[in-house]
């Protein structure tokens, strides 16, 4: 089974438009896993434009799945991610101004980097994640930085799938099955959505989580956000 995390930044830049606390944060959360959901993800930036760092310490006696934190491990984000402890904390190189997350780690060039900040989390008994392209010397590359397990960053997938699904999917399972025989974990986030996740989960070997925010919500205001994720869970099974 792939497991599915929820990914609630959206709730929270809806509340954080009006600056009150509707919808609520905390409340969403602990629907999505009455309504099947097997994790909650959240991805804190430094400006705080969704969800918040309190949020982040919050949602940590509620989230009884998998709690996964995102983000780039700036010090404010290494300190938050220490204080908290969630499950797994996904590592994402992040440029500070940046709308949304648009490219892996270089895992070759940032190695020494990544090794100390994965070692710092690891000793806590933190999961560790790493964002990555679907590209073979980054995933080797990854293997080297000492984590637990990568995210594949899907949105190159996510865009060629209408043209060429096949051809959209292939570096994807190329990758996976390399990380696999690595020992890696895999992972995968990013523009996932009802269309696509049922291709990839049954070309990707071994896809152990994915991350879905901004479709889901999105798909949720039509469709109604507990129907929404037991479409999900039908299509990962």
């Amino acid at each position: 089974m792939t497991k599915l995390s929820v990914n609630i930044n959206k709730i929270a830049t809806l509340r954080n438009s009006r600056g009150g606390d509707t919808p609520n944060v905390i409340q969403f959360a602990k629907d999505a896993q009455r309504f099947g959901a097997e994790g909650i993800t959240i991805h804190p930036r430094p400006d705080e434009r969704h969800i918040r760092y309190q949020d982040a310490r919050d949602l940590k006696s509620v989230v009884h799945t998998e709690y996964n934190i995102e983000g780039n491990p700036i010090d404010a984000f290494v300190a938050l991610v220490l204080e908290v402890k969630p499950t797994q904390v996904t590592l994402v190189p992040d440029a500070l101004d940046a709308i949304t997350s648009n490219a892996g780690w270089d895992t070759i060039t940032h190695k020494d980097f990544l090794v100390d900040v994965i070692k710092e989390f690891k000793n806590n008994n933190i999961r560790t994640s790493i964002f990555v392209d679907p590209v073979l010397k980054q995933i080797e590359g990854a293997k080297n930085t000492g984590t637990d397990r990568i995210e594949l960053y899907t949105e190159a997938y996510a865009n060629q799938y209408s043209v060429d699904k096949a051809q959209a999917v292939k570096p994807y399972a190329e990758c996976a099955k390399l990380a696999n025989s690595l020992g890696l974990g895999v992972n995968a986030g990013h523009d996932l959505s009802l269309d696509n996740i049922e291709f990839f989960k049954k070309n990707v070997p071994n896809l152990l989580e994915v991350s879905i925010g901004h479709a889901l919500i999105s798909e949720s205001l039509y469709l109604g956000a507990e129907n929404v994720i037991q479409m999900y869970l039908n299509k990962l099974k």
